[in-house]
């Protein structure tokens, strides 16, 4: 197995999202994998699902945005949505943790690469997940737990 590279077909935010239209036309987007609910569009900074439509040609809402929990459920259902879309993907939360942790997830599963593998280019990448050790640990989790489907 050789050494777990970058994603590069998959795009997560690191920050608010200003403009969805031209976000999505800077990246070439084909698809949109939003992670947020209607109640985002109203908070300062926020935006709507109806954006993210407007915005590419394909797209999938998995609402996990907080207090909801971001748990194995989430990871199976992104990772669905995620084998569908085409690419390149957006993958967006309100500013960038969860939407890194499943990028990652989901690179890492597909790659057949370790959780250390993971972690590191990661870290190394400054994925905003890495801040995070409830998200770290979803990645370890989700790489044990989902490896064989």
């Amino acid at each position: 197995m050789s050494e777990f590279q970058s994603p590069t077909d998959l795009m997560h935010n690191r920050g608010l999202i200003a403009d969805p239209a031209a976000y999505a036309k800077e990246a070439s987007a084909a698809s949109w994998l939003y992670l947020c609910g209607e109640e985002f569009a109203s908070m300062e900074g926020g935006m709507s699902y109806a954006e993210v439509r407007a915005a590419v040609p394909q797209s999938a809402n998995l609402v996990a945005d907080p207090p909801r929990d971001f748990d194995m459920d989430v990871a199976r259902q992104g990772i669905a949505a995620l084998d569908d879309l085409p690419r390149p993907t957006l993958v967006t939360c309100r500013t960038g943790p969860r939407s890194s942790a499943l990028v990652y997830l989901y690179s890492g599963l597909r790659s057949g690469a370790s959780a250390d593998e993971v972690l590191a280019r990661a870290t190394a990448d400054g994925a905003p997940f890495v801040q995070a050790e409830p998200l770290r640990a979803w990645v370890v989790q989700g790489l044990s737990e989902l490896s064989g489907q």
